[in-house]
């Protein structure tokens, strides 16, 4: 399945390049600064999990089935 931000960005730039293929055929002359605004989308970054600390003893982890530490049994901050 595609995330949205990917269709979001794929359809801006598909909008981006037919507006700048219309206005090299009737006004002879390339927008390509259209597609400038949609490069941040194809190349940030995907936002990560959170991750979880436990005070005690140090261990971390970004796995959402902890809620308490496996070492000490700790609740994960």
């Amino acid at each position: 399945m595609v995330d949205a931000r990917w269709l979001t960005a794929l359809l801006g730039i598909a909008l981006s390049v037919a507006i700048s293929v219309l206005a090299w055929v009737y006004f002879d002359t390339f927008l390509l600064f259209l597609l400038v605004p949609f490069v941040p989308f194809l190349f940030g970054r995907r936002s990560r999990p959170e991750t979880k600390r436990c005070p005690e003893c140090g261990f971390e982890t970004d796995r959402t089935e902890f809620d308490h530490c496996p070492r000490d049994g700790t609740r994960l901050e």
